[in-house]
């Protein structure tokens, strides 16, 4: 079990490692050296996790994924902006996720590494056809459509977050993403309901982290 433990911990930090200097390098000038040093491990321990750049650059892609925040709630249009308001607020702090964002926007290696673009919009569908089912999306809506219009806007917003306030304005950005979009697609009922405030993601951090610790205060 120690053992175990200890790979487990070995896999993240590289792949915290690699997401760091992916970030700020991009994946060409990315180097297996320098991810080694900013990891604290051997090339042995690297490689029998991945065995190649592109597999870590795919772990770290698909380690994106795995990082979002979901809590249930009454509408499902809600827990879709909570997606993107807690994605906006985590961003500019993790470097998975920044990684996720260079590397999915590297067009020229795309054929190698893949990218979160096409993740992230089947999770938009998949979450925008439920909420149609259950009467909150207008009839005319066509999920898939709007998934792929959302992915477009939001790509648009990171990258001009990133250049014009180094992803500073990045919440106040996301609010008004949502606040455009969300009339042409929610029942109006639904839409007077949706919290799309600039700190709500902060606020959906904030109410995840209590209920896990309350989570582990019973466990313990």
């Amino acid at each position: 079990m120690a053992q175990q433990e200890r790979a487990v911990r070995t896999r993240r930090a590289v792949l915290e490692a690699a997401a760091a200097v992916f970030a700020e390098r991009g994946y060409a000038a990315a180097t297996i050296a320098e991810i080694l040093n900013r990891a604290g491990v051997t090339k042995g321990a690297l490689y029998f996790h991945f065995d190649s750049k592109a597999a870590l650059a795919r772990g770290v892609l698909q380690e994106q994924m795995r990082t979002e925040y979901h809590l249930p709630r009454e509408l499902k249009l809600q827990e879709w902006v909570d997606a993107g308001m807690t994605l906006a607020k985590r961003l500019p702090q993790e470097p998975i996720l920044l990684a996720g964002v260079r590397l999915s926007a590297d067009l020229q290696g795309q054929d190698v590494l893949g990218s979160a673009w096409p993740a992230w919009a089947r999770l938009t569908s998949c979450v925008l056809t439920e909420a149609k089912e259950r009467g909150e999306v207008l009839p005319h809506v066509v999920p898939e459509e709007t998934a792929q219009i959302f992915l477009g806007a939001w790509i648009g917003v990171q990258f001009v977050s990133q250049a014009v306030a180094g992803w500073a304005d990045l919440d106040e950005r996301m609010s008004a993403l949502y606040d455009h979009l969300l009339p042409a697609i929610a029942a109006p009922a639904v839409l007077v309901r949706l919290d799309t405030a600039p700190d709500r993601g902060a606020r959906v951090i904030a109410e995840a982290h209590e209920k896990s610790a309350a989570l582990t205060g019973v466990s313990g």
